[in-house]
């Protein structure tokens, strides 16, 4: 699945959480925020720009600490 979002959209578009400018994820199907690193589904070509439905990508800051931790 790819990304069907024209690059004007893409530059007026910002992450609800910290207003950060959102990059095309082409291989999941995501925008994913360059500044808190969360990354918000592509559905049918619309974005879902919803905080609850975004998830944190492995390389985003988590100011809430909330890691969860791995097999040790």
């Amino acid at each position: 699945m790819t990304v069907n979002i024209d690059d004007w959209l893409l530059e007026i578009l910002a992450c609800p959480k910290c207003r950060s400018q959102l990059r095309a994820d082409e291989a999941a199907s995501e925008l994913v925020c360059t500044g808190c690193g969360l990354a918000y589904p592509v559905r049918d070509d619309i974005p879902v720009l919803l905080v609850d439905e975004a998830r944190q990508t492995a390389g985003g800051s988590s100011a809430g600490g909330g890691s969860a931790g791995g097999a040790g």
